[in-house]
């Protein structure tokens, strides 16, 4: 049967399925609106190349503030109120590291709060000739995380101006810690901590707390790198990449604080397997270089990590931001789970009540079909059309209120915003979705009569309509002038 239907119906029967597993409660407010109780549904990755390895995500004041390796000497900075639009949110330029050494390819940059100042340590591959690959600190000038940002220096992790990468601040009983990666004098890459006296100094070289020994750390190169505190009830734990980059089993480890001093490694006890790890059934290779985030309303731990599609992909500009949610074994440890495939439909994160405040179908009167997101589009440019209604994030549409009766409408797919394509203003021309912009050509003004609301584009003052009046699914959809007609009005639910 599923041969007998049009191009992309058995995709969308398997999403069907995938969509029927995700819990979609709403509350109604208002006139036929329906607001999530949690965040919208979304699909990895979150963040596409090539911006996109060694994520660090955090949340803050209700929005998600992202920062991953751009290649370049720029440090770029995403927010957002969801994770759904994470995708098409801007990039905004926070720093260019020019400041030293030759100056620079950049990445794995690490956010952190402390003391209601932000601060990104970043490590810095210097042009031949200037030195070691080293970590350098910027901080804000008050408590936004987008800056402005000062140069703080360099910390000085290892004799000798020493190689040291990757690192990140650990905040143990009472005092800041610097983790970071580091050669040890056995020639093995290896998990180091220093004391710090400042958040952009340290008071002594780091010692080292976990080296590359066993088997599953040393495939395709012996390394320990890109460690995240994570901690709960009590218990501080260091989870970490280990073996190559550039080889599909990139994997995350973990180490546990035990008491004592911190900076000795009798106080921490590695765990003797892999906490999470490539999953070829789900296509996710080399899942690694992450941090950990809460839900907006706390609830909920979240993981950040980058990951290949391929065995073949490597250490470049191929790997992708994902995210999901982890939970809490019974004995307390941390369960990461399974690496989830690009096809899964995940819920959002609870809380996400700062960012859309509508999650509708919009069902057109006269074909009785809602509009989708057709062929599962992620990119701008993705069209729009009508298709049978059903429970799938394609069709999930949510609302943002721009004022004067005006609302941004982003696809809980793909996070693209319907957009007047073109900046069109006569009657027949074509939508889309685009990067979500904020400009008129994204801002649809609903006016509600008898339950049937039309939908007006600010920019070309034209309505959203089923063209030619099509009752299939697939049907066209475009913008025409306002005329009152069936085709003209939508149901929102």
């Amino acid at each position: 049967m599923l041969s007998s239907l049009p191009g992309p119906a058995p995709r969308r029967l398997l999403t069907l399925v995938a969509a029927f597993l995700v819990a979609l409660s709403s509350v109604l407010v208002g006139q036929n609106v329906a607001v999530a109780a949690a965040g919208p549904s979304f699909v990895n990755p979150v963040v596409p190349v090539p911006n996109s390895a060694d994520p660090t995500l955090v949340t803050y004041n209700g929005a998600y503030y992202y920062v991953a390796t751009t290649w370049t000497s720029d440090i770029v900075m995403r927010k957002s109120t969801t994770i759904a639009a994470l995708r098409s949110a801007p990039e905004q330029r926070v720093f260019t590291a020019t400041q030293n050494e030759g100056c620079c390819t950049m990445w794995a940059p690490h956010l952190e709060q402390i003391n209601n100042r932000w601060y990104i340590y970043y490590s810095v591959q210097p042009k031949a000739g200037f030195g070691e690959r080293r970590t350098h600190v910027l901080e804000s000038a008050g408590s936004d995380p987008l800056g402005p940002y000062t140069y703080r220096g360099i910390l000085n992790l290892m004799p000798n101006g020493g190689w040291a990468i990757d690192g990140a601040v650990l905040k143990l009983n009472g005092a800041n810690y610097f983790h970071f990666s580091a050669f040890g004098s056995d020639g093995l890459q290896s998990l180091f901590i220093a004391p710090m006296d400042t958040p952009w100094s340290v008071s002594a070289f780091g010692t080292r707390i976990s080296a590359p020994t066993l088997a599953w750390e040393r495939q395709d190169g012996n390394v320990n790198e890109g460690s995240f505190a994570l901690q709960r009830n009590g218990r501080t734990f260091l989870t970490y990449s280990a073996s190559a980059c550039w080889g599909p089993d990139y994997k995350l480890g973990m180490v546990e604080y035990k008491g004592g001093n911190p900076l000795a490694a009798s106080s921490w006890t590695k765990f003797p397997d892999p906490i999470f790890q490539r999953n070829d059934a789900n296509g996710v290779f080399g899942p690694g270089h992450h941090s950990f985030f809460t839900s907006p309303d706390g609830t909920e731990t979240w993981i950040a990590y980058h990951a290949n599609d391929s065995a073949s992909q490597g250490c470049g500009t191929t790997r992708t931001t994902r995210v999901q949610k982890i939970s809490w074994n019974a004995d307390g440890t941390p369960n990461l789970g399974t690496p989830v495939s690009t096809s899964t439909v995940l819920q959002g994160p609870s809380g996400e009540t700062g960012g859309p405040v509508a999650r509708v179908h919009i069902k057109n009167r006269h074909s009785a079909l809602c509009l989708d997101n057709y062929n599962f589009g992620l990119k701008p440019g993705s069209e729009v059309r009508q298709w049978t209604c059903n429970t799938a994030p394609v069709q999930d549409w949510y609302l943002t209120p721009k004022g004067d009766g005006y609302y941004e409408i982003f696809n809980g797919y793909s996070g693209l915003c319907l957009d007047n394509k073109g900046f069109a203003t006569t009657p027949g021309s074509p939508v889309q979705q685009w990067t979500c912009n904020g400009l008129a050509v994204q801002q649809w003004r609903l006016t509600t009569t008898n339950g049937r609301t039309t939908l007006v584009n600010k920019h070309s003052g034209l309505c959203l309509d089923d063209y030619e009046f099509g009752t299939e699914p697939g049907s066209e959809v475009r913008q025409w002038t306002c005329n009152g007609l069936a085709v003209q009005q939508w149901d929102l639910a």
